[in-house]
């Protein structure tokens, strides 16, 4: 039987090309190259495959209540470009020299037209949402998805700004990470969330029980994701540019609020430091993993994706099909 998450991107690829499709130039080559679509000279490239986890949320949703997903793959393009909106200026906010395997937009052409590429995604994702109605949406349901993308949208840059300010504070509480990753990581999977409800020709009521269960899918992803920058999905010790850039992520929180002092003062010494060193992380990893911190951010991720799934399923009618929830549900965790 077919994944139903790989019939997703299949989808979700074809949705994005169309909406890309006779739009020329140098700004379009930028986005095709950050899709992985054309090389740095914009000649074709077969892209290697996008995990895209915010975006299926919306088909995911929208077969769950009704059967069928093509109605939903506006909603699910126009968050896949926002997403990449974000990764497009994150590159440039961290530093990363590369983004999917190959340099990132900023290294080749330059912080400014890294800027220019991010804001050119942000508006395709906007056009990309009105596609709703060439679907049969009606104008206030198309107008209602293109206003519930603009608010996470701007939800998310707030939980960006949140989360690059806590690269200059040593220490940040465990409310304060989870309202960060709310809006930052929970803010998109929301959207994705009720825009599949309402793609489905479902009430507002039900578009809002769904944005806060998506919400709740993408807190999971995000500490998952978490958890890989320090030991990586296979406990390889992969060291990321987010960890050597003093990001505070869940890990590193509950460690430093259950170490001894001890533990606390020579991990404050390494974070002291201007620059850290890779050498750095294995100190630091050693010291996780005498607090548990892995094994508890394991536990937290996925109390997060049971939360968010059973509120799916139980507001879903009749008959309805939480199949390719639980897939997204188990990709969110990390072990999926």
């Amino acid at each position: 039987m077919n994944d139903p998450l790989n019939t997703y991107r299949d989808a979700l690829e074809t949705e994005l090309r169309e909406c890309l499709e006779g739009r020329e130039g140098f700004l379009f080559d930028l986005l095709r190259y950050h899709l992985g679509w054309a090389d740095q000279h914009g000649n074709p490239e077969q892209p290697e495959p996008r995990e895209s986890f915010h975006a299926l949320v919306a088909p995911a949703v929208c077969q769950a209540l009704t059967g069928g997903f093509a109605a939903s793959m506006p909603v699910a393009a126009a968050v896949e470009l926002v997403y990449n909106f974000s990764l497009v200026h994150g590159d440039v906010q961290a530093g990363r020299v590369d983004a999917h395997s190959r340099p990132s937009i900023w290294w080749v052409w330059g912080p400014a037209q890294a800027i220019n590429a991010g804001d050119g995604f942000h508006a395709m994702a906007r056009m990309a949402m009105m596609r709703l109605g060439d679907l049969g949406i009606p104008p206030e349901g198309v107008l209602a998805a293109t206003e519930l993308l603009d608010r996470s949208c701007l939800a998310m840059c707030e939980g960006q700004f949140s989360d690059l300010g806590f690269q200059d504070r040593m220490l940040v509480t465990m409310r304060e990470y989870s309202d960060m990753i709310s809006l930052k990581a929970g803010a998109l999977t929301a959207c994705a969330a009720a825009g599949g409800v309402l793609a489905a020709g479902n009430d507002n009521t039900r578009a809002g029980r769904f944005q806060e269960a998506g919400r709740m899918l993408g807190m999971a992803w995000q500490v998952s994701r978490d958890i890989a920058e320090f030991w990586g999905r296979e406990g390889d010790g992969f060291t990321a540019s987010n960890v050597l850039n003093k990001k505070k992520s869940l890990p590193l929180i509950y460690c430093l609020e259950n170490a001894t002092t001890a533990a606390k003062r020579e991990i404050g010494s390494i974070y002291m430091k201007r620059v850290l060193e890779p050498q750095d992380m294995s100190r630091i990893i050693e010291i996780m993993d005498g607090t548990g911190a892995r094994g508890y951010s394991q536990a937290h991720a996925c109390q997060l994706a049971a939360e968010g799934l059973a509120a799916m399923e139980e507001n879903l009618p009749p008959g309805g099909d939480p199949t390719g929830l639980r897939l997204l549900a188990d990709l969110a965790t990390g072990y999926g």
